[in-house]
């Protein structure tokens, strides 16, 4: 997604460890998902903060890190230089003369006197806070935007993404996201002069690539050395809206399907879905607004096909709106301090949670689970592990299952709410033939269920 400029006028890597903890996340051994460096599963549960670095001060980025920790995000994706000639709340901007190969700082630091730190402090600042939160930060080195602009030459990328791999290389809590909703085709020398620097000066942290709005990493840059993990942008249009040819309109699942049987196998993940309090289509505020539901769906849907995990996004928050501030982008209503406790944002930790229940390395999404799978808010899709199943429907369509794909010969089976995490005991079924289960409530969009199947 493009930002207005006018928001800030104001391949498995190496063990790697956080600061603040004693784990740190690395590619798994199922390469399908991350890890902790002690061999835990590693959840990604996202948020984009993109204008964290410039909308806000210590105070308020703080409060802002202690409720995504509280809400279970354990990872906040977040632009460095959002544009090459603005500045934070502060006033420091982070480039001399918008020169990529001149970042701006300062003798002295934030820490030991604050009269003098510069932009590069106050992201050490969140940076550290974060870690000391357990959340880790997936930085943009430069939005998209600025590069194919010209802004940003193959020489000054050279020069500043070495600048960034010596600063942050100690701080373990870090992930580079190259890119920043731009095609791997657009200016690719500079993409791959900083992810080849970052690789080779900063081996320790995971890389991987935001794309442009309907597309994903793997399409141009799978087999780059410097590439760790997908990430898709699923973007923000309706069915309707996606004529694009070869679009997949809000079927958010199937760029997880695409890049599941892609070699090497890779983690990928939806790292930009519809945000939650934005118009559809984004331009036109006389559109309806993306709610809860919607979130829910796209983040059951990829996880559900075999991702990694999931990002949320809130209109407000990505871009730090203020009450006091003029106008704001896509149509804007509320300020950031304000959508904190939007109801995706407190929802999303049940998907982590329930991921996190059960053996989660040997789970594979098994879409023959599914007797009827249904199209658009009709699909209900399955992941699996040996002695488990999961099937999401989003509007309470009845759910037909094929069963036997698990151990045992009975099989235990209770509702989970994506709303609230609560769960409603079913009975014990014979484990074959098809079983067809028909979830609470009416059937119509947002009335979204789990069906846990458990071996008995």
């Amino acid at each position: 997604m493009l930002l207005p400029l006018i928001l800030i006028a104001g391949c498995k890597s190496p063990d790697k460890s956080v600061a603040g903890s004693e784990d740190g996340i690395r590619i798994a051994d199922n390469p399908h998902y991350f890890s902790t460096t002690s061999g835990d599963p590693f959840f990604w549960l996202g948020d984009t903060g993109w204008l964290l670095f410039v909308k806000t001060d210590r105070e308020e980025a703080e409060k802002y890190l202690e409720t995504r920790k509280q809400q279970g995000f354990n990872v906040i994706q977040v632009m460095v230089l959002h544009s090459l000639g603005g500045k934070n709340v502060y006033g420091d901007a982070p480039l001399i003369e918008k020169d990529a190969a001149r970042p701006d700082t300062t003798a002295g630091n934030l820490f030991t006197d604050s009269l003098q730190y510069d932009f590069w402090d106050h992201v050490d600042y969140i940076v550290d806070k974060a870690a000391e939160k357990g959340i880790y930060m997936a930085l943009v080195p430069v939005w998209g935007s600025n590069v194919k602009s010209g802004g940003v030459s193959v020489d000054q990328a050279n020069a500043y993404a070495p600048f960034l791999a010596d600063r942050y290389k100690n701080r373990s809590n870090i992930i580079w996201l190259n890119g920043g909703d731009i095609k791997g085709t657009d200016s690719t020398d500079v993409w791959d002069a900083i992810g080849n620097t970052l690789r080779r000066q900063d081996p320790h942290h995971l890389i991987g690539f935001h794309p442009f709005g309907r597309t994903q990493s793997s399409t141009w840059l799978h087999d780059a050395p410097w590439l760790d993990f997908n990430m898709f942008q699923s973007g923000h249009r309706t069915y309707a809206q996606d004529t694009a040819r070869g679009a997949f309109g809000e079927d958010n699942w199937r760029y997880v399907a695409v890049d599941y049987q892609k070699t090497p196998v890779k983690p990928t993940l939806d790292g930009e879905p519809s945000y939650e309090g934005i118009p559809h289509g984004l331009h036109d505020s006389t559109q309806p607004r993306w709610k809860d539901a919607d979130l829910r769906r796209y983040a059951y849907w990829s996880v559900f096909a075999g991702s990694a995990g999931f990002t949320y996004g809130a209109n407000a928050i990505m871009q730090f709106h203020r009450a006091t501030e003029p106008g704001g982008a896509y149509g804007v209503q509320q300020s950031w301090q304000e959508f904190l406790d939007a109801p995706g944002a407190t929802q999303m930790v049940h998907l982590k949670a329930l991921m996190l229940s059960r053996p989660y390395f040997e789970r594979i999404p098994d879409q023959s689970v599914v007797a009827d799978q249904g199209e658009r808010y009709n699909y209900q899709v399955a992941t699996r592990g040996k002695d488990y199943a999961f099937i999401y429907t989003y509007n309470g369509r009845n759910i037909k299952v094929n069963m036997g794909k698990t151990t045992g010969d009975q099989v235990e089976a209770t509702w989970y709410s994506p709303r609230d995490g609560a769960t409603t005991a079913i009975g014990d079924f014979p484990n074959k033939g098809v079983q067809e289960f028909d979830p609470p409530g009416e059937q119509e969009d947002g009335n979204d269920w789990v069906l846990k199947l458990d071996s008995k």
